[in-house]
């Protein structure tokens, strides 16, 4: 009988045998990580504020950073929300009730 241990360990293991195509980008903002996206065709960057915890923050252009809690949906423009919608369907679900 598996358990949630072995399922994620098996997901661990499938995980690491794929290639990472996580692409980067400097990012010229004071106290902020390099911008990431999960590969190429993606839109959605991600960044993180430097010795910050508990942060969820996106962008679309590199310039302006969205907080996930504190923006979404309401301070995006309709096109950004469906960008990220599209890119982020564990996100949409979580939020549902925003919308």
């Amino acid at each position: 009988m598996s358990n949630s241990y072995d399922n994620f360990i098996k997901e661990l293991e499938l995980s690491s045998t794929e290639p990472d195509t996580t692409v980067f980008a400097d990012c010229d903002i004071e106290g902020f990580s390099k911008f990431h996206k999960e590969d190429e065709k993606a839109k959605v960057w991600w960044v993180e504020k430097l010795d910050t915890v508990g942060e969820f923050l996106f962008s679309f252009d590199r310039k302006k950073i969205y907080n996930l809690f504190a923006d979404y949906p309401h301070n995006l423009t309709e096109e950004e929300v469906k960008v990220f919608d599209k890119e982020n369907p564990y996100w949409v679900e979580f939020f549902k009730d925003r919308k």
